[in-house]
Formats: structure tokens, C-alpha cells, sequence
């Protein structure tokens, strides 16, 4: 045990469950900042990278939200991170990231901020390279002598090295007699890549022969290569070290001599330019990383070496000068200048702790207990190790060495709803208007082969539908499993038999290819007359006060949804489908289809998403009024307070009068932001209902798929509740203006993404109202949806963010414009649901 600790300056804990490597850490200048500090980027293998700027404000000091100068989902696994020269045109650093099948090259730059939560850090992609074989890890330089910038060269799993010369690809070589990647590392002062390879043993090859090698189109070297024709790679010089390496890393001493250091499995091994060992040193532990760098001394090395028992050992060539003892096992370990701190020492663990510490002499006060020494009874041992192999025999008889998770039957859930309502009613709200509420009894049955612990049942419903109880949880009942299931409520649950009205402000029309139904047949129990006159026309009353007529054509194959609101349209339309599909499956006609001819109802539709965005800019402003008010509140207060507790207080000049006025000011705009908000939850469940007619009746506009229509819901649907910080509008105008640069593009100019796009509020909606009816005219020209690589525009960089509004050009809005008032502006041409429900599909989800 070491008698010092590392003494802690700044640690973090990175992320949740996430794994990170040697390759994983880097410290430089990357924003390259006048004041020359370094930052810390950190990569993850679940493809997160961060880059922290430590400042703590005292000794030990854990991170702030300021420290994080950015944090990015790159969406792929990071095996490595370096900064370097690698843009051409500058010398200014730029980051470079290694992904399986890709690196990437990015600038990160930062602006002053205006207030106190400090700059703003943003990352720009500037150019990447699709690997065609899968990397390992990555090694840059001034290959072949260049100045001023730096190449790089990428490792692959199959043994071939990958130049590139910074935007472009120069040339790859497969190294010969290749098994296993092992650690790459390039030397400047001798111009040669040197690793170890699954021999065991150090190889060192000149960038020139790589360079004029023969190319490496095939694996296989070719029958004029053995034959002694063209330039084959040629080893510069070997070493067998009779082990695996972890690392290697070199360094020079001056201008006229370097060294390389190899960190072996048990050895630590220093070799000259020319591959003979300089000195070597026998370690008597597990090392995990290491480190060295140029001592103060003249011709040493310092040498840092973390190993597996949470130590950090310091050599001088073979001398331990050293020992600390670390909170974790570093994978790797860096020293840099931090916060204007030079010499501090940055490990990472594998599981994410990250800390920056540096040499002291804080003792650890733990002492060995004393041992109790005496005699092993080998025979009470003997019968124990019979006894507990014993029990795992059995146990790996009755049920294996893992629980059985492959078949589906292990876990099943299944729901019954009951065809009756209840005789009292469950719901909270007994009365909406005139209408009485009713409720109905859902049985959920969980059948279980295996044991399980603590399951929980969660049951999921569409506003304005209410459950009794949603969450559930049996104690009683070991595998991870989550089970879905989706059922269907009566349609009663929500709406009554009324009166049919032969007028109405909101009319759609469905056609078919089979014979109409009656609508007796097709909706039992909500026909109001038995007369035969009355079977192709039926009314629907809503709880709460709204009405829908279907009618049904006794010539054509034709049905008509009408009422006086657009949204209530979606629910019976969504109905009417389903049970004409069920009744001719029934029937065992296979070829049953319907289909929308009429004009796209877009000029509807969009007077609801005015309506809703109205609601939430005035409920913005409410809020800005109501933080008003309350400043002004507290500021009277503690002007009053001051009156008061004032020996000879001061005459209050109408500050009580002022008080009450505010008070008053401040409850009524409370109120005025809860009804708002009240009103917005009615405006968004209303908005749901028209955008799943708009997708129903596009579906059927174009025959899309069932894969199509997902896309669509995704796009359109993607929140379950609106809030400020994150509304509908400008959420669907990024995923909107996504499917129009990707698969529904002209043109290579709608295909570039913006890598600094936010999601934020817009001004107005008529960005968002332009692009639906453009994504409606591409469809309408024969555009399909689709989310496969080929079909969509190759993307450079998505943030976590959204993406920004294509822009089109003068031309094609004016176009867009001039179809849409023919194709897409029908006044009453529509489909929707109730003012309140998306009702119809009712999810349940069991887990």
C-alpha cells in the first residue's frame, strides 16, 4: 500500500453505464484560446463526447454545470480522440474523432457570453472519411517531413494501414504477416510507424516504403509480387519482446536523439531509433496505462504507470521516484495545464470517473488489522466445498446456468374489456354539460412461467379518457422483460346515438371498391330509427356537446363523414375504415380497399395550428407579465419590511395601497396563465385529432404503406404533452424539414444538415405551414418515404437539437404556392376526431 494519495483537485463521474478505453482521453488547446490552456475531451464507447475546462474553487471540488463546455451525442461508439493540425489552409488545432467505420473532424470554438452562464462552446464539422474497413485505433504526424500540418494514419482490425492527408485519402497498405491490431505510434525524428504485432515483437516501417509499396487492392499478395516485380513492404527493423504490448508512445530528448517506450504486459521497455533496447524495467504488477514524458533531468524520462491495484507508480528511467494511490484503475492518464496549474495529472477509469489530481503527501491513516492466526481444519473445508458443489449441481439441473428469456410465452399479458358499462360510474367528473359519463372495466391478465420480482403494469390512455388507477406493482412475482399490449374501448365510451344534420361546415368523403354497408350492420346500437330509409345515414353525439353525421351513398361505394368541427371528423373516419375492414374480412373478400380522391383539407388544418400557437405566445407573454409582477411584489416588500422594523419609521407613501394593487395583479394573471394553459391542453388534444386525420387521409391520398404512414405519425405526432420549452410547431417543422433534405430532396443542396441547429420557438408558423403543403405537392409528384441510407441524402452530422428550415428557393415557393391553392385548399373536405379524443387505439403497456 502506498503511504501518499493523489491528492484529488477536480473529479466527475461521466454518464450512466458508459465504457471508455485508452483512446477514449485527450488534453489540448482545441478552442485554441489565447490564454494556451488545455481542455479535457473525453469519448465514450456509447458515442457521447464531452470537453471540460476545469475551475474549482477550492481543493476537491467536484464538477459544475459550468466546467462541461460541451457535451455531444455523435450516435456512434468513440475508439479514440486527438487534436491536431489536420485542416488544410491552417495551423490552427481541430479535433479528430475515431468512429468504427468513420472519422471525423471537427472545430470547436466558443463565444462570449452576456451573462453569467459563461461562453457558449459549439462544434462544427468540418470534413469526415467512410472507412471501408472497420478502424482500432489512429496515430497522426508530419508524415514524409510536411510542415505545418499533420496526417493521419488509422489502423483497421485486418491489419491495413490508412493514410490520409487531411480532406483527402492518400493511399492504404496491409502490414505483412498480419493477425492482430496491436498499439500504432508514429516517430517524427525517423519519419516510421512502429506497433507490435500478434508475434510479439516490435516492428518499425518507413512512411516512404509504405508510401511506394505496392497497393493494397487485395489481402493476398500476387504471384508477381512473390515473383520479385513492383516494391513490397518491407519491415525496417524488429524486436521480439515475448509479450503483448498495451501502449507505446515516443519521445524525443532533443532535436538529435529520440526514444520509444513500449509498455508490455509485465515489462517496461525503452528502445532507441534504431529498435535496440536502451534499458528495460520488470514490473511486478498488472500495468493498465502509462505515460512518459521528458524529466528535468538531462537525458531522462519520467515515466507515469498506472496498474490494476489503484496505484500510479513515477519512474526515472528504471528508478521508482513515486507511488500514489488512486480511487479507481486508470485506462488512461494524461498531464497538461489546467486553470493555469501546471503538471496536472488526468486519469480515467473504464466506467467514466474522471479526475485531474497531482503529487502530494496526504497520508492514508487506514491500518491493517491483525490477522488471527490460526489453524485451517482441512477436513471441515472438504465437506463445505462437497456441500456448495452439491448445490450448484442441482441448481444448473433445474433451470441452468442463466433463466430461460428466449421464448415469448415466459411472460404474457392480455386484456379483456368489458361489453357492458358499469352500473355506477367510475369517472371523476360525473357530469360534461347534459352528458352523464360513463366507464367501463378493463381486465388485464399477466401469465408468468418463470418467477418474477417486482412486476409493474402501467396502462396508458389518450386525453380526455381518465383511468381510475394507472401504475400497478406485484411483489410476488427474475428476467428483464417488457410486454406491449393494445386494445380497443367501445366507441360508446366516448360518444352517443344523435340526431343526423343534413348541414354541416366540414364534409369528407371516402370512397371504396365494394358495394356500400349499412351502417346497422356496421355501428350496432347507434341507429336512433329502425326505418329502412334510415340505414345509410347515421349521427354521432360526443360527449360534451359535438355532432357528426355518416352518410352512406345507395348508388356508389361511397361514405360521407360531416360536422360542424374538423377535428371531430378523424374519430368516426378512423371508425367507419376499421369496421369496413373487419366486416369484409369477416366476408373473406381479401381485396378490400379504400381511398381519398378529394382536395387536401390543409387550409383547415392550419387554422387549428394558428389557433394552438396563438395560445402558447400568449401564454409566454403571461408569464413574462406574472414574473413582472412578482419582482414588483417582492421588491414592495422589502420595502415595507424596512419601514417597519425603521426605530423612527419613515411615512409608507402609499407602499400599502402599491402592495395590494400588485397582489391583486399577480392572482389574476396566476389565473390568467391556468386557464391559458387549461385552454392549450384543449387546443393540443384538438390538433392531435386533426393531424391524425391529415396522415389518415394522406395515407389513403397516396396508398401509403404501413411503414409510410409510421414515418408520417413519427413526423407529425412526436409529443405526447406540449410544453413551452419544447412545443408541437417547431418539433414537426425540424422533422418535416429532415424527411424534405433526405428522401423527399431535389436537389444535393437541401442535403446539407446544420450541425448548430435549435429547437426553439419560431416567430410565426408560416415556415411550418409552407412545409407541410410542400411535403404534400412531393408526395403528389411521386415522392415516398423512406428511412433506409440508400434512399436518403448522406448526412453529415446530427445534433441533439433538430434541424433547422430548408431553404427553397424563390422558384419552387412560388410553385408550391400556386399547386396548393388547386390541390390542398378545399374548404370543407376533411377527417377528424373529436374535440378532445385520440381515443380510438387505447394502449396498454406491461413491464
Amino acid at each position: 500500500m502506498s503511504l501518499f494519495k493523489a491528492r484529488d483537485w477536480w473529479s466527475t463521474i461521466l454518464g450512466e453505464k458508459e465504457e471508455f478505453d485508452q483512446g477514449c482521453l485527450c488534453l489540448a488547446n482545441v478552442d485554441n484560446s489565447g490564454n494556451g490552456q488545455d481542455k479535457i475531451i473525453v469519448g465514450s464507447f456509447m458515442g457521447y463526447l464531452r470537453i471540460f475546462s476545469p475551475h474549482p474553487t477550492k481543493t476537491g471540488d467536484g464538477a459544475q454545470a459550468e466546467d462541461l463546455l460541451l457535451e455531444v451525442d455523435l450516435r456512434d461508439p468513440v475508439l479514440q480522440v486527438e487534436v491536431g493540425k489536420f485542416v488544410s489552409g491552417t495551423e490552427m488545432l481541430h479535433l479528430a474523432v475515431l468512429h468504427s467505420r468513420k472519422l471525423c473532424v471537427y472545430s470547436v470554438s466558443g463565444t462570449l457570453g452576456n451573462v453569467e452562464h459563461g461562453n457558449q462552446y459549439q462544434m462544427k464539422l468540418i470534413y469526415e472519411h467512410n472507412l471501408q474497413r472497420t478502424a482500432c485505433n489512429m496515430t497522426y504526424g508530419s508524415f514524409g517531413g510536411v510542415k505545418g500540418r499533420d496526417l493521419i494514419c488509422i489502423q483497421s482490425i485486418d491489419g491495413m494501414l490508412m493514410v490520409f492527408e487531411q480532406e483527402s485519402y492518400a493511399f492504404g497498405r496491409f502490414l505483412p504477416g498480419f493477425l492482430l491490431p496491436g498499439p500504432l505510434a508514429y516517430s517524427s525524428r525517423t519519419d516510421s510507424f512502429i506497433t507490435v504485432s500478434s508475434c510479439r515483437q516490435v516492428e518499425s516501417y518507413k512512411y516512404q516504403v509504405l508510401a511506394f509499396a505496392t497497393d493494397a487492392d487485395k489481402r493476398q499478395e500476387t504471384e508477381q509480387q512473390k515473383l520479385g516485380s513492383g516494391k513490397r513492404l518491407v519491415v525496417d527493423w524488429t524486436l521480439n519482446i515475448g509479450e503483448q504490448a498495451l501502449d507505446i508512445c515516443i519521445v524525443s530528448f532533443n532535436q538529435s536523439a529520440s526514444s520509444v517506450f513500449v509498455l508490455g504486459e509485465r515489462n517496461f521497455f525503452c528502445l532507441k531509433d534504431n529498435g535496440q533496447i536502451r534499458f528495460m524495467k520488470k514490473l511486478d504488477w498488472s500495468p493498465s496505462c502509462f505515460l512518459p514524458y521528458c524529466s528535468v533531468s538531462e537525458g531522462t524520462i519520467n515515466t507515469l504507470i498506472g496498474n490494476h491495484n489503484n496505484m500510479l507508480h513515477i519512474y526515472q528511467d528504471v528508478t521508482l521516484k513515486w507511488a500514489t494511490q488512486l480511487p479507481h484503475i486508470p485506462v488512461a492518464v494524461r498531464v497538461g495545464c489546467l486553470n493555469d496549474l501546471k503538471g496536472v495529472i488526468v486519469t480515467l477509469s473504464d466506467d467514466g470517473h474522471l479526475q485531474c489530481s497531482y503529487l502530494g503527501t496526504d497520508p492514508s491513516l487506514f491500518q491493517a488489522p491483525n490477522v488471527e492466526s490460526r489453524e485451517l481444519n482441512y477436513d471441515e473445508l472438504d465437506v463445505e466445498m462437497k456441500e456448495l458443489q452439491k448445490i450448484i449441481k442441482d441448481v444448473n439441473k433445474s433451470q441452468g446456468v442463466w433463466p430461460i428469456t428466449e421464448r415469448e410465452d415466459d411472460l404474457n399479458v392480455s386484456v379483456v374489456v368489458s361489453p357492458n358499462f358499469d352500473s355506477v360510474s367510475q369517472a371523476t367528473d360525473v357530469e360534461v354539460g347534459t352528458d352523464l359519463v360513463p366507464s367501463v372495466t378493463v381486465k388485464v391478465t399477466l401469465q408468468n412461467r418463470v418467477v418474477l420480482q417486482k412486476v409493474k403494469l402501467s396502462v396508458c390512455v389518450q386525453p380526455p379518457l381518465e383511468l381510475t388507477c394507472d401504475q400497478f406493482t406485484f411483489e410476488f412475482m427474475s428476467i428483464p422483460r417488457v410486454m406491449q399490449c393494445k386494445f380497443r374501448l367501445p366507441l360508446k365510451l366516448i360518444c352517443l346515438p344523435g340526431q343526423p344534420s343534413k348541414t354541416a361546415s366540414h364534409k369528407i368523403t371516402i370512397d371504396t371498391n365494394k358495394s356500400p354497408v349499412s351502417l346497422l350492420s356496421l355501428f350496432p346500437g347507434f341507429a336512433s330509427q329502425s326505418d329502412d330509409d334510415q340505414v345509410n345515414v347515421m349521427g354521432f353525439h360526443f360527449l360534451g356537446g359535438s355532432r357528426v353525421t355518416l352518410l352512406a351513398s345507395k348508388t356508389s361505394q361511397r361514405y360521407r363523414i360531416q360536422s360542424e368541427q374538423f377535428e371531430d371528423l378523424w374519430l368516426i373516419t378512423s371508425e367507419l375504415i376499421l369496421r369496413l375492414q373487419e366486416y369484409f374480412e369477416k366476408q373473406g373478400v381479401k381485396d378490400f380497399a379504400c381511398s381519398f380522391s378529394g382536395s387536401m383539407p390543409l387550409q383547415e388544418y392550419f387554422e387549428l395550428i394558428d389557433h394552438h400557437f396563438e395560445l402558447r405566445i400568449n401564454g409566454e407573454k403571461l408569464e413574462e407579465l406574472l414574473s413582472e409582477r412578482a419582482v414588483q411584489f417582492r421588491a414592495i416588500q422589502r420595502r415595507l419590511l424596512t419601514r417597519f422594523k425603521d426605530k423612527t419609521p419613515a411615512p409608507l407613501q402609499h407602499l400599502d395601497t402599491l402592495l395590494d394593487g400588485t397582489y391583486k395583479q399577480v392572482i389574476a394573471l396566476a389565473d390568467a396563465v391556468e386557464e391559458n394553459q387549461g385552454s392549450l391542453f384543449q387546443s393540443f388534444t384538438r390538433l392531435k385529432s386533426a393531424t391524425h386525420l391529415v396522415i389518415l387521409l394522406i395515407g389513403l391520398w397516396q396508398k401509403l404503406s404501413a411503414d409510410q404512414i409510421a414515418i408520417l405519425e413519427a413526423a407529425f405526432l412526436p409529443l405526447q404533452e406540449d410544453t413551452q420549452e419544447l412545443g408541437w410547431e417547431e418539433t414537426v417543422d425540424a422533422a418535416i424539414s429532415h424527411l424534405l433534405k433526405t428522401c423527399l430532396s431535389k436537389s444535393s443542396k437541401e442535403q446539407a444538415l446544420n450541425l448548430n441547429s435549435q429547437l426553439n420557438i419560431p416567430k410565426d408558423t408560416s415556415q411550418l405551414k409552407k412545409h407541410i403543403t410542400l411535403l404534400c405537392d412531393r408526395l403528389a409528384k411521386g415522392g415516398r418515404l423512406c428511412l433506409s441510407t440508400d434512399a436518403a441524402a448522406p448526412q453529415t452530422m446530427v445534433m441533439p437539437g433538430g434541424c433547422t428550415t430548408i431553404p427553397e428557393s424563390d422558384l419552387e415557393e412560388r410553385s408550391v404556392e400556386q399547386d396548393s391553392t388547386e390541390l390542398f385548399t378545399n374548404h370543407r373536405h376533411l377527417t377528424a376526431e373529436t374535440s378532445r379524443p385520440e381515443v380510438s387505439p387505447l394502449q396498454g403497456v406491461s413491464e
